[in-house]
């Protein structure tokens, strides 16, 4: 009961933590430098609450957003979300589906930057950071996944062109591939790092629908038509088959690293697994 409590506490300060940005962010979305400033502020705060929290409630060092390892798990998420997420519009745009008409550096991909951070921080915060880790602990790994991925999925229901196919596909790539990127490293920075690449390149590059969430004006002047499974209609391309198969390849490469490590928590040994795994996360081993 203890940890049910401090675990839906740590959610609701995530949560409450998440609406607050998101509504500065709509209050100041014509200024995109305010935008900047506030999505990084939504980050930074939602990480300041988190440690805060877990200190608080768990009694013990926070060394899944610690300090060590910080810039290279982020930009080695970064690295990977931008070049998946490459692959993906590549292969739409070689079956003529996706179009550039030419190119519109605009400030806008400026305010982007704010946006998408405050948005892979609070979210991997939510179903990595608290959900993924606490289930893991009661269930293993494959469980843990499994359920913090449909939680997620679900979650973009909510947004403005959501499918219940697009949820779908969410917990298949988000859920499976991010969570695979928290356990093989135990940190949450590379899992930031791809969720936000992924997003930018998706709003910011290519000028794309994120998530069911609306069109965007990136730095490519585009569009896109075709087929729902190739192209994710309304959705976006998180929608295409291409997004899943890419994501599914890149869950596969991080849970093989994983289990060469000996990360993965098998039910009846999680405990004693875990209990050994909160001393060691780092990028190089």
């Amino acid at each position: 009961m203890k940890v049910f409590f401090r675990t839906v506490l740590q959610l609701v300060a995530m949560a409450v933590v998440a609406a607050a940005g998101g509504q500065a962010l709509t209050a100041v979305q014509k200024n995109p430098w305010l935008e900047l400033a506030v999505g990084v502020g939504t980050a930074v705060a939602a990480l300041f609450v988190y440690k805060g929290l877990v200190r608080l409630t768990e009694h013990r060092r926070v060394v899944e957003a610690g300090a060590r390892g910080l810039v290279p798990g982020l930009l080695l998420g970064l690295g990977i979300g931008l070049l998946l997420f490459g692959c993906v519009v590549v292969n739409i745009w070689f079956l003529g589906y996706y179009q550039v008409h030419g190119v519109t550096a605009n400030v806008g991909m400026v305010g982007l930057v704010g946006y998408m951070a405050g948005a892979a921080v609070t979210e991997e915060l939510m179903f990595r950071g608290v959900l993924l880790r606490v289930l893991e602990r009661g269930t293993g790994t494959w469980l843990a996944m499994l359920i913090s991925g449909l939680l997620f999925g679900a979650y973009h229901l909510a947004n403005p062109d959501a499918s219940l196919w697009g949820a779908a596909a969410i917990v298949v790539e988000a859920g499976g591939m991010l969570a695979a990127a928290y356990i093989a490293t135990r940190k949450l920075w590379v899992p930031i790092g791809l969720h936000f690449g992924w997003n930018y390149a998706a709003a910011a590059i290519f000028s794309t629908e994120v998530s069911g969430n609306g069109g965007n004006q990136g730095l490519l002047d585009a569009t896109m038509h075709g087929p729902a499974l190739a192209t994710g209609g309304d959705f976006g391309p998180e929608g295409s088959l291409y997004s899943i198969v890419f994501c599914v390849l890149a869950a596969v490469v991080f849970l093989v690293v994983a289990w060469r490590r000996g990360r993965l928590v098998p039910r009846k040994a999680r405990a004693a697994r875990l209990a050994s795994l909160d001393a060691v996360p780092t990028l190089s081993q």
